[in-house]
């Protein structure tokens, strides 16, 4: 029992020598879960004051699936709410806005079928983001969403929206993102 006291002890004095309030104005993240969709996100986040940030984040999206095939770009603001009065690093509270714009092909039940998918909404994410002493940083991330927008099409039928596939309506924003602080 001494020894798993001595452990814990010396692993929060470490933690609190990696951990420190952070001196950083701006914090450069990526998102390394997006590349599982063929997505590259980055996101660069600016201090305000002691309580609030703003972040801006851009992505780029070249997803196909079989016959169908998306290609966008999503940008993404959102004012930082952190609690404790220690922007950058701690808890938050995120409103945000979210712009989508994809081209969508389908060559599998009409072929040629070409179109254009724009969304505009928005949702309000909880997160937890730790920077530490060497300026790494960690952000983890979840909240609901909500985008609506129209379909345009360029060639193909006009009877459906099936296009949309879960980026039109309510969802699940959710995510983590790694970075440096300077």
């Amino acid at each position: 029992m001494k020894k798993l006291s001595i452990l814990l002890l010396a692993l929060m004095l470490i933690n609190a020598k990696l951990y420190s309030q952070s001196d950083e104005k701006l914090v450069f993240k990526i998102n390394p879960l997006s590349a599982l969709v063929s997505t590259g996100s980055v996101f660069l986040e600016m201090k305000l004051d002691n309580a609030k940030s703003f972040q801006m984040g851009v992505a780029y999206t070249g997803l196909g699936l079989g016959d169908l095939s998306y290609s966008g770009i999503i940008i993404t603001p959102e004012m930082r709410f952190y609690t404790k009065q220690r922007a950058l690093s701690g808890a938050y509270l995120a409103p945000y806005f979210r712009f989508q714009r994809f081209e969508i092909t389908d060559e599998g039940t009409i072929p040629n079928n070409e179109l254009t998918l724009t969304t505009i909404g928005g949702g309000l994410m909880f997160g937890r983001q730790w920077v530490y002493s060497s300026g790494f940083v960690f952000d983890m991330f979840a909240g609901p969403s909500y985008n609506d927008g129209d379909i345009k099409y360029k060639s193909g039928s006009q009877t459906s929206e099936d296009f949309a596939y879960g980026l039109k309506g309510f969802g699940i924003r959710i995510g983590i993102a790694i970075g440096f602080g300077f």
